[in-house]
């Protein structure tokens, strides 16, 4: 079924891949992380929008349950005015409709206790996993597959120590997943605090080298489905510019850290740059749809650490250090170009008015794999 978000004319025009176009409020039937572990406490439900949709989380007795915040009996919001009368249930302001956190079931109704609609009906009530300190929510129609087909190759290990942090961005999800694997996109971090902090050597762009594909796409069976940028194999660092043949008009930092010697891209929308943004870490960051026009940006830092001793040093080391530098310092000049990035295609135009270059070779990839290899496309008659 053709999306009601994108225009007809639009989808007819784009070769390749449409359901990436269509999927302007992302991909059904995927984990996608929505907040840290520690901002749900025991019986204090928060109110959060994934995928467009509304939904309502709470803790009950240490396990994080997940509903659509929406009431069946005339479609208001539980969180207009919460109400939580016992431990195991939810009651909606404007009629009483009851309804359990971990079936979301209906099973009673305040204001008509006989009535014949109790336990008739449900509403929709999503799975949750807690991993690594996060909250992912999987929305979907069909059985939840397991975590591990969407987290990135390494996320999981048991060794190793995640933390992380997570913002709104006023752009769509597309827009924040093409600026991360964008091979070309270093230019705008020539100044970064992060660059002259941490020593790191950054060019100023990749000329992909001729006959060699700069990607490789990986179709998993029981793993993660991605694409990986093979730049830093089949390209030439570019850290010298010149302008009309006036030479040294700036330079990339020649600094003595060699990181980020593999990017790639999984669904159903997270990075994985490694090692970043130090020698010994991996970052991961997810672009997770909230509406059309906005994204949570997930970010996350892992290391391995063998001892409790080295966690510790380790989650300092992440607040203190990587998250003013890197995080913030070096991210931030990606949040300005999602911004501007967004009204060239928050009509769809941009789809067909965008002229690509060779180090794009990649971002067409993962447009092509996205929309051959997801799960199914969230569309208004989901919301």
């Amino acid at each position: 079924m053709m999306n009601d978000l994108v225009s007809p004319e639009v989808l007819e025009q784009v070769k390749g891949w449409v359901p990436y176009v269509e999927a302007k409020l992302g991909f059904r039937n995927h984990w996608y992380p929505l907040c840290l572990a520690s901002e749900i406490v025991e019986q204090k439900p928060i109110a959060r929008k994934l995928l467009g949709e509304n939904i309502l989380l709470n803790r009950i007795d240490g396990t994080v349950f997940c509903i659509k915040d929406r009431c069946l009996h005339r479609g208001v919001r539980f969180s207009a005015d919460l109400q939580c009368h016992t431990k195991n249930t939810v009651t909606c302001w404007y009629h009483g409709w009851t309804y359990r956190w971990d079936t979301g079931k209906l099973v009673d109704i305040l204001t008509n206790p006989q009535s014949v609609q109790i336990g008739r009906h449900n509403i929709r009530a999503y799975p949750v996993q807690e991993a690594k300190g996060i909250i992912f929510v999987y929305m979907g129609d069909r059985e939840p597959t397991p975590l591990e087909q969407d987290v990135p190759p390494g996320f999981l290990d048991e060794d190793r120590v995640i933390f992380g942090k997570h913002r709104m961005v006023n752009s769509n999800w597309r827009i924040g997943a093409e600026n991360g694997f964008d091979g070309g996109h270093v230019y705008i971090h020539r100044n970064s605090v992060l660059v002259e902090g941490n020593d790191i050597a950054l060019p100023l762009g990749f000329a992909p080298g001729k006959g060699k594909e700069n990607f490789r796409a990986e179709i998993g069976d029981e793993g993660p489905t991605g694409v990986w940028d093979l730049l830093g194999e089949h390209s030439v660092p570019v850290f010298a510019a010149s302008i009309e043949g006036e030479e040294d008009i700036m330079r990339g930092h020649m600094g003595s850290k060699r990181v980020a010697h593999t990017i790639s891209i999984w669904l159903p929308g997270v990075l994985r740059v490694d090692p970043w943004p130090d020698t010994n870490t991996t970052q991961y960051e997810w672009y997770v749809p909230v509406s059309e026009t906005e994204h949570i940006y997930f970010q996350t830092l892992g290391k391995v650490c063998e001892t409790e001793a080295e966690t510790k040093e380790w989650e300092v080391a992440f607040h203190e250090k990587w998250v003013p530098m890197a995080l913030e310092g070096f991210n931030n000049d990606d949040l300005k170009a999602r911004l501007e990035t967004q009204p060239f295609y928050e009509d769809d135009r941009g789809w067909l008015n965008e002229i690509l270059y060779e180090p794009d070779r990649c971002i067409i990839e993962w447009r092509r794999v996205a929309s051959k290899h997801n799960r199914g496309i969230q569309s208004r008659e989901h919301l």
